[in-house]
């Protein structure tokens, strides 16, 4: 005889409409015996999305988006629950965990509704394509889910996270500029040092990647920006516009340099971006959207310009500083062409959209004076090499 859930499923997760959710809805809602099979089917769905590619973060992102803050906070206690049965996790992992939203109490506000939205959350993740992955699942074998750092990673990778987040809270431009500048300075000598002791030790360390979300609005603006900020530090960046997020491919210092430093850039852009556009209210002027969508677009493409002539500047240095057994120029080449293989590998298959350019003049013109003034040492760029 075909169970309660079987029916509801039936009903709720194989068919379009909200219909068939009513329906099932209304038999879950009806038996409460079956809450704790309910919570065990919906563990399996997540399961299947680690082992199609998705990673936590990846699931509440397109759940928040595709549904709701409610529905979010379901996923997260099924993905709380489901990752309770591992031992061990993969290094990112363990942020993102972190970094869920809380979860709603069962039943709320009431079975009916209850049982609705986690039938539409159940239909969301029996759907989810197969991505790419970007690390070892959970339950990997325990040496696939470690990596050993470099020398002084983790206390370098400590500085720079104080210091720029010292930078984005002070209300002093100047000493907002120092701080991130050094931080740049010691995230370009930790990539360059790790990329020549590789070389040195014939390291077996290989690219990997992340994925970070690009969210709407002016997603177009921010995916831009994203990979002004991987190029710059010598990553690969791919797009997927349509589940929201960009792919990142290179190595484990390099993700974290354009992780931390991308989300830096971000917060000043959207601050510089609210400044502006008030005072072209104040002006009398209301074209928010389009005047949002140049100012970003001119401050990502400025700013990969920045970007761009700084990695050169500090390439250059570098190699000049360098012993003749350890010429950089060739180090850096071959990790540019394991990224470059990486990346192919994971997407043999890319295409290139063309963008709506920007319309609003001065959007334009305050994005690029923005991008001048973002805090990334004046002339002594510190992206890395």
């Amino acid at each position: 005889m075909e169970s309660v859930i079987d029916q509801a499923f039936a009903a709720a997760l194989y068919t379009e409409g909200d219909a068939g959710l009513d329906t099932g809805a209304s038999l879950l809602a009806a038996a409460p015996e079956v809450d704790a099979e309910l919570a065990r089917r919906g563990e399996e769905f997540v399961r299947r999305a680690w082992e199609r590619g998705w990673l936590p973060a990846d699931v509440v992102r397109l759940v928040r988006r595709d549904l709701d803050e409610h529905a979010a906070g379901l996923a997260a206690g099924l993905i709380a629950s489901e990752v309770r049965r591992y031992e061990e996790l993969p290094p990112r992992w363990r942020s993102q965990l972190d970094e869920l939203p809380p979860a709603p109490p069962p039943g709320r506000p009431d079975r009916f509704s209850y049982a609705s939205a986690l039938l539409a959350l159940h239909r969301l993740l029996l759907n989810l394509p197969v991505i790419e992955p970007v690390g070892p699942p959970p339950g990997a074998a325990r040496e696939a889910l470690h990596r050993a750092p470099a020398a002084g990673e983790p206390r370098m990778l400590t500085r720079i996270r104080a210091l720029l987040a010292k930078a984005e809270a002070t209300g002093y431009p100047e000493e907002a500029e120092a701080l991130t500048t050094k931080a740049q300075e010691l995230m370009a000598r930790h990539s360059i040092d790790e990329a020549v002791l590789a070389a040195r030790t014939h390291g077996d360390r290989t690219p990997g990647a992340c994925r970070i979300g690009v969210d709407a609005p002016y997603e177009t603006a921010k995916a831009i920006l994203l990979d002004a900020v991987a190029s710059a530090n010598r990553c690969r960046a791919v797009w997927n516009s349509d589940l929201g997020f960009t792919t990142v491919v290179g190595f484990e210092a390099d993700l974290e340099a354009v992780e931390l430093l991308h989300t830096s850039l971000l917060v000043q852009g959207t601050a510089a971006m609210t400044r502006a556009e008030a005072g072209q209210r104040a002006g009398g002027r209301k074209r928010t959207k389009t005047f949002r969508q140049s100012f970003l677009m001119a401050y990502a493409q400025r700013l990969g310009s920045r970007l761009a002539d700084g990695t050169a500047r500090v390439t250059a240095e570098a190699e000049s500083d360098a012993t003749a057994d350890a010429a950089l120029l060739p180090v850096l080449a071959a990790r540019d062409l394991a990224v470059t293989e990486t990346a192919e590998q994971m997407f043999p298959r890319t295409t290139t959209t063309r963008v709506r350019g920007a319309t609003d003049l001065d959007g334009w013109t305050h994005g690029t004076e923005a991008a001048d003034r973002a805090r990334m040492g004046g002339e002594a760029p510190g992206i890395r090499g």
